[in-house]
């Protein structure tokens, strides 16, 4: 008989990886609602998905970075200088970065101004007070608790609030860049990070050839696909493990829903 494999204590949180797709915390009419604040282009169900899994690991791997800053202090909630900690060690969490402005975490990270008798000045407002994904973070609550649950952790409400507006406003610039790319037939610009020695000129890494065979595009101009969708992620992330884990995780979310 084959042997059937060991099941997980109810109640007790998988933390070997990123949730995998039967963890949906941001499921697929939500993605649609998004996608249609910045596009008039219809989405296809494997790109809901697609988003929806790579937005599920960046905040996964968000978690995981505060996770371990809190432990240090022998803690299982989280505080918002945990999530300053996350992205102070791991540059490539730095996502959602419009979100910085919005919330006193980051308040001394955004440069603060100073007039000459030491007292900050107000900072002046561009255009409208509040973006639709700032204003829009708390339909993400939900998730975002599911996620921080999966980890095995809590946070503080001023966490959550952080953890809700990264999401918002990341997923938010990943409906403008797929749209982006089906407008311009593929992706012509990707995220990334060169490390540059002084005096020594700059070499880019090479591109995988799944992400360079992004940059043309196939399918109509009406519709957002799957791959428009992994082409704005290469766009989103820098060029690092967290972009690679996003768009494996995407790939099989996409492929097990089609399965389905």
């Amino acid at each position: 008989m084959t042997a059937q494999p060991a099941r997980r204590e109810r109640g007790v949180p998988d933390l070997s990886g990123a949730p995998g797709p039967d963890v949906p915390p941001f499921p697929a009419p939500l993605v649609r609602a998004v996608f249609r604040e910045v596009t008039p282009l219809h989405v296809s169900r494997s790109a809901a998905w697609a988003a929806a899994s790579v937005t599920r690991t960046v905040l996964t791997g968000i978690i995981d970075g505060a996770r371990e800053a809190a432990a240090e202090e022998t803690r299982t909630k989280l505080l918002p200088k945990d999530l300053v900690s996350a992205i102070g060690r791991n540059i490539e969490l730095e996502v959602g970065d419009k979100w910085y402005d919005h919330t006193p975490t980051f308040k001394g990270l955004t440069g603060v101004l100073y007039d000459a008798e030491g007292v900050v000045e107000p900072r002046k407002r561009r255009g409208a007070r509040r973006t639709s994904a700032v204003a829009g973070a708390h339909r993400f609550e939900g998730g975002v608790r599911k996620l921080l649950r999966s980890r095995g952790v809590t946070a503080v409400p001023a966490m959550v609030r952080d953890l809700d507006g990264i999401a918002s406003v990341f997923l938010t610039d990943l409906a403008r860049d797929a749209a982006m790319v089906v407008r311009e037939g593929g992706v012509k610009r990707f995220g990334s990070v060169t490390l540059v020695i002084p005096g020594e000129p700059a070499v880019p890494p090479p591109l995988p050839d799944s992400v360079r065979a992004l940059s043309v595009r196939n399918g109509d101009r009406r519709t957002i696909g799957r791959d428009d969708v992994l082409a704005a992620t290469t766009i989103q992330l820098f060029g690092g493990d967290l972009r690679e884990r996003a768009l494996t995780a995407a790939h099989e979310a996409t492929r097990t829903t089609a399965a389905n």
